[in-house]
């Protein structure tokens, strides 16, 4: 044990004071692990992060279906001459609006003056032949009476009124079909509309077998067709059944209107026709929405994205999609946990309602999701929360 003292005692002696202060710090530190550790400084608690939750409930949600639809003239009529003419006049401002019973075209009616007054004159002369005849058998029938004159006398009367008869109704028609042809002379718009331009100028001689004049369409209400696919349409049927949807039928659904620019067109429609069958070729179902236009702003051949409102999914749970977030096994949230810990929850989702997911398994009612914040998550930190938003959908879709 002298010996070890001395040993210390000599290489404590050759070591420089910085060496020794050093090796005494040492020594000091190795007795407080040895015989004091109370006297350790704690390792200071991590502090808790600021979120903000919404707490989840089961709600009725409007369920949201948009497709692609193109509008189309509720009524178009093509004007097309019924009679053989030069056309004298184009009385209408092309591709303009147009009143019922407004004039289109004129075709030279000189010629069918001519022919109804020639008709008219064919009538004059059968009436003044019937006036004869009639005279000629009230002469015939005393004479008769009194074997004055044959019976054949009589029958060649009776049957000269007859054919006379005959001849003014005949003559009648021709008559009327004059006026008729006359009146063909003047077209005129048979709907308050939009006419395309004229396929004819003037001067053009204009025949039944080359008879189209313009087109004028009704532009209120107009007509959106769209289709439903097979798939989707089989998977609406499967969850109305199961009663994941609610509907209010076909005449309780809502048409609205996106147009080409993101604007939504203020009137709303609803469907008038669906397909009795799914088209071969595409494997869709054709519908259509009649959509009042008042202000003539839809014109036909426009696309527009059609959604179809007033169908909802009764009791669904929704999640913030700013606090869905992607992981290597999918996507997951973040909920409040035992003593206001993070707990991170696998989540499966289905549809995107406005800036909500409709959540199809992983929560359920009660659950407390933590919205802002998140990314600063890990589980099993200590949360701050600052605020209880509501939970419903914020956006339309």
């Amino acid at each position: 044990m002298r010996r070890l003292s001395i040993f210390i005692a000599t290489v404590l002696w050759s070591l420089t004071p910085l060496d020794q202060r050093l090796l005494s710090s040492l020594c000091l530190l190795l007795s407080l692990l040895a015989g004091a550790p109370a006297t350790l400084a704690q390792t200071p608690a991590r502090p808790p992060v600021d979120v903000t939750v919404v707490d989840i409930k089961l709600q009725d949600t409007a369920a949201a279906f948009e497709y692609t639809g193109k509008t189309e003239s509720s009524r178009e009529v093509e004007i097309r001459a019924r009679i053989t003419g030069y056309l004298d006049k184009i009385a209408y401002q092309e591709g303009g609006l147009v009143k019922q019973g407004q004039l289109l075209f004129q075709i030279d009616p000189r010629p069918f003056e001519e022919e109804l007054d020639n008709t008219k004159g064919v009538l004059a002369r059968e009436q003044a032949r019937l006036d004869n005849a009639r005279a000629n058998l009230a002469r015939i029938k005393p004479l008769a009476r009194e074997n004055a004159v044959s019976q054949k006398d009589l029958d060649d009367a009776t049957a000269a009124v007859l054919a006379s008869q005959a001849d003014v109704q005949s003559a009648k028609a021709q008559v009327h079909q004059a006026e008729i042809n006359l009146g063909y002379t003047t077209i005129r718009s048979p709907l308050t509309g939009l006419a395309g331009r004229s396929e004819k100028k003037v001067g053009s001689l204009i025949s039944p077998s080359d008879s189209l004049l313009t087109t004028v369409v009704l532009l209120d209400p107009i007509w959106v067709n769209f289709a439903v696919g097979e798939n989707e349409l089989l998977k609406y049927q499967e969850q109305t059944a199961s009663g994941r949807l609610r509907s209010p039928g076909v005449e309780g659904i809502q048409v609205e209107l996106v147009q080409a620019n993101g604007s939504v067109y203020p009137q709303k429609g609803r469907i008038d026709y669906v397909a009795s069958t799914v088209d071969r070729q595409t494997g869709t179902l054709a519908m259509r929405a009649v959509v009042p236009n008042p202000t003539k702003a839809l014109k036909p051949g426009q696309f527009m994205r059609v959604r179809i409102q007033g169908v909802t999914r009764p009791n669904v749970i929704m999640a913030p999609q700013r606090a869905v977030m992607q992981g290597p096994q999918g996507k997951f949230v973040f909920v409040v946990g035992p003593n206001n810990t993070a707990e991170s929850r696998g989540i499966e989702v289905g549809e995107w309602y406005g800036d909500q997911w409709i959540v199809t398994k992983g929560l359920q009612a009660g659950d407390k999701v933590i919205v802002d914040g998140a990314v600063k998550l890990q589980p099993g930190a200590p949360l701050k929360i600052l605020e209880t938003p509501s939970s419903g959908p914020t956006a339309k879709p």
